[in-house]
Parts: structure tokens; sequence; C-alpha cells
């Protein structure tokens, strides 16, 4: 059995919240959990706890929610927890130098991606939208870098043809947990490798511009734009006038030659919409005001489209 450590825990958003329970579940003892400050959400922009202070709060565990931790007061009260590890997932601050060395065995992360490939902010939806056929997780050793610490332990996950960056993202986040909890076995003992300088690319954010879908555009590259941006920020298109949501769609080959955006085939199976090369198949969309709903409900406020075959 592994010697128990004391832990503490940065971590924001739901893929946070696998790891953390995990430490939880553990012989390891999580003195403080450190998350950010609570936000607007929601139409009423009423002021929302992360989902991991939810999650502290529920555990009883003693909370901080700096905006920062720049200031040295803020260092100092996190140095006095005298933890032997800081465990960090998508919290969303800048880890300065005083803090990344405090603990005694440093900062960890656990970064959704098999790096050097795609660091940064959004590796799951930029793999989707590349086409990657494989991702992972790393835990690495955290420097003052963008994700260009040491790896300690990576895991590789395969990317499925039809996954979303919904279901990618808690496959990652389960496949994260699992892959810390191997790591911790040995924390004491543990050797790292610097990552390679080849194959370094960096996973900018999403913007709500490109999701626009282009219909000029292929097939393949359209439905991956819909996988990826699934939950957020959810890809949108004309459709006959109309200003959709596309939450779900598939790529098939056409042999015609329809003019880009037309609507070729419209029945309970889809909304076949004509692209740059092949066809998209709409299969979940929703209406602006509206909620998800599958392409063949939509027809029926749309029986126009019905007969186009």
């Amino acid at each position: 059995m592994a010697d128990s450590l004391s832990i503490i825990f940065a971590g924001t958003p739901e893929f946070a919240l696998p790891p953390l329970r995990a430490l939880l579940d553990s012989e390891h003892r999580v003195c403080a959990v450190y998350t950010q400050p609570d936000r607007p959400a929601g139409r009423g922009r009423k002021l929302t706890a992360s989902p991991v202070k939810q999650l502290a709060v529920a555990a009883g565990i003693e909370l901080l929610q700096p905006a920062n931790l720049k200031e040295v007061e803020v260092q100092a009260v996190l140095a006095a927890l005298d933890a032997d590890l800081m465990i960090v997932v998508a919290y969303g601050l800048i880890l300065p130098a005083r803090v990344l060395s405090s603990p005694r065995l440093g900062c960890w992360n656990i970064h959704a991606s098999l790096l050097p490939r795609w660091r940064g902010a959004a590796p799951i939806q930029r793999a989707i939208l590349a086409g990657d056929t494989e991702t992972g997780v790393c835990i690495m050793q955290m420097d003052a870098g963008l994700d260009t610490g040491p790896l300690i332990q990576c895991a590789a996950h395969p990317i499925a043809p039809d996954v979303t960056a919904t279901r990618l993202h808690d496959q990652l986040a389960d496949l994260g947990a699992v892959t810390l909890l191997r790591c911790l076995s040995n924390a004491s003992l543990y050797e790292t490798t610097a990552q390679k300088a080849l194959g370094a690319c960096y996973a900018t954010k999403l913007s709500k511009t490109e999701a626009e879908l282009d219909w000029q555009q292929d097939a393949v590259d359209l439905e991956r734009k819909v996988r990826a941006f699934n939950a957020w920020p959810v890809a949108r298109a004309k459709l006959a006038g109309e200003s959709l949501r596309i939450w779900m769609a598939r790529a098939e080959s056409a042999t015609g030659k329809e003019i880009p955006g037309t609507v070729t085939a419209a029945d309970r199976d889809g909304i076949c919409v004509a692209t740059g090369s092949g066809v998209l198949r709409l299969l979940e969309v929703q209406r602006d005001g509206g909620r998800r709903i599958q392409a063949g409900d939509y027809l029926n406020a749309r029986p126009e489209l019905a007969p186009c075959q």
C-alpha cells in the first residue's frame, strides 16, 4: 500500500471531479481544495459555485478561492498547509514559482492530451477537429511553462469516429483519475521524462465564431466541428433561411453536384445538406429559444423540407 500523502487539490470544472473523488476515496488526505471564485452563470447571472467547490463543501474539506495566487499572503496560506503534493486539474489560474515549489513533491497536473501534442486550453476539442484517432491523459510535473513540464506517466485513449467532445471529456476525466492514483502509489520515487520538442502544438481556446458551419467545407470537416463543439459553443448553421444549432450530425458521401447548403433529402432519419464534398446528415438540432430535438421532429415544424428527396 502506498504511503498516505497530504495533498492540496486545485481544480474548477467538471473535468476535475473524477480525480478529486478518487483522492477522497483513497488512503491519501486532501488537506485543502482550491477553486476559482464563484462566477455569474445562467440567464439570471447568479453567482454560482464551481463543480469542484460543490464537491469540496459536501465533503467538508477546507476550501480556498483566491482571485489569483500572486499575493504574498495567499502564497503564505498555501505554504502553511505543509502539503506533500499539489494536484492541479483544469484550475484556470497561473501558479507562480513559489507555489510550484511549495509542496514537498511539487505540483502535478492532469492534462487531457498526449503531450507535447495539444498543449493549452482546449486539447479535447482540437484533437477531434484535427481528426486525431488517439488522445489520452498525461500526469506532468508542473514548471513555469504552458504544459511543458516533464512527464510522469501517460495513458492513451482511442478517439472513436463518432465521439463528441462531451463524451470524450468524460472518458478522459475518468482515465485521469485512474492514472493519477497509479502514479501516487509510488509518488516518492517517481521518475520523469522530458517532453519531446517534435510534435508540440497548441490547443487554443474555442470561440463562438469558429462554430459557424460553412457549407462550402467538406462534410467530414463539418462533422468534426459538430462533434468538437458539443457541448460548447455548439455548431451553428443556416438551413433554409433559419439559423440552427447543430448538436449531432454525420458525414456521408454523395454523387450529386448540388449547391452547398441545399437540402437534398429530409425524413425521419435526418436532414441531408450538400457541402463542398459529400453531404452532412443533421441528426439533432435546436431552434433559437427551443430545446434540442431530433431532426425528424424538426421537420414537423418545417414540412416544406420533407418532400426534398
